[in-house]
């Protein structure tokens, strides 16, 4: 098949450094003579027909950017044969040859579908604050987001010193716990909840009364969203300990803000690859960093559920608690 042209997408939730990997994208293609179609609001814009011509100044000075230019939506009408006919009608009425898409699992497997069912040739950029992807180390947007938990959980402590309070702390992660053991670790949480471990909270409440009888003057509990709500887990603590407790919930701005050198650089090289991997004619792969170098794997492998070792983590939390 001659490859002429090339269309990009973003989907699912955003994440710091989605911009580079497009600008990536963008300009790895016009260097090797492809066409580059810009698809806005993911899938669902994909069968809205909302694409556009992108060229070498459609992507300038978007690097140091968060969100993505090209927005995001999710798309539950895609999982739907109708639906990916319908795309794949689309793709071929814009001459589009393959496809990259930056996002995280749902993305993937709108590629997988794309890629096994109708032939279209398609390549994974792992774009998801939660890093829970398989074939690479880090995904796009997590050192950002945890970067930006961790600043705030910084502000935290000094107000928790100072009012001698416990304080419970949301981040996201709806399925995975990285998040909120990256934080917890390096910002000296005391406790760590996430979906990938059960937690006994009286054990923890138990804690927190032998330390408040030694003189431990305040306690930071950090949440990942999908182990239970700040407010829930607040409320139990204070049932049982009669301790103050006060309760934040970071939210969105964990997706927000420029994103760090590390996503950036991340970003421009996963991005520059696919491109690549698509000229030499692969489908249906994700492309990753694993140990410092380029790895890919099978967009099915990529999606299969990401094992967590949290034994040692945890370990080492209460050792330094």
């Amino acid at each position: 098949m001659s490859f002429k042209r090339v269309g990009v997408l973003t989907s699912g939730g955003d994440a710091p450094g989605m911009n580079a990997a497009i600008r990536a994208v963008v300009r790895t293609s016009l260097s090797a003579n492809l066409e580059v179609m810009g698809i806005f609001r993911g899938f669902a814009g994909l069968l809205n027909e909302e694409l556009k011509v992108f060229d070498h100044r459609s992507v300038s000075n978007i690097i140091s950017r968060g969100g993505t230019i090209l927005k995001t939506a999710r798309c539950p009408e895609f999982l739907e044969e109708e639906a990916q006919k319908r795309a794949v009608d689309i793709i071929k009425k814009y001459g589009i040859d393959g496809l990259v898409l930056i996002g995280g699992n749902g993305t993937y497997r709108g590629g997988i579908a794309l890629s096994k069912k109708w032939n279209v040739p398609c390549i994974g950029v792992p774009g998801t604050i939660d890093n829970d992807i398989n074939g690479t180390d880090a995904t796009i947007g997590a050192d950002t987001a945890v970067n930006t938990a961790l600043d705030a959980i910084d502000k935290i402590r000094d107000t928790v010193t100072s009012m001698e309070r416990i304080f419970v702390v949301e981040v996201m992660g709806r399925d995975s716990g990285f998040i909120a053991m990256q934080v917890g670790l390096a910002g000296g949480a005391e406790d760590i909840l996430i979906p990938e471990r059960r937690q006994d909270i009286t054990r923890i409440c138990h804690d927190m009364v032998e330390g408040n009888l030694r003189g431990k003057i305040s306690w930071i509990v950090v949440v990942a969203e999908g182990a239970g709500s700040a407010g829930d887990v607040a409320r139990q603590i204070t049932e049982i300990t009669s301790l103050e407790t006060r309760v934040a919930v970071l939210g969105h701005i964990q997706r927000g803000g420029s994103p760090t050198a590390r996503d950036r650089n991340l970003a421009t090289v996963l991005g520059s690859q696919a491109v690549d991997l698509l000229m030499k004619g692969e489908t249906s792969k994700a492309v990753g960093i694993v140990s410092g170098k380029i790895n890919v794997v099978d967009l099915e492998a990529a999606v299969s559920k990401k094992e967590v070792e949290t034994d040692s983590f945890y370990q080492l939390v209460k050792k330094l608690t």
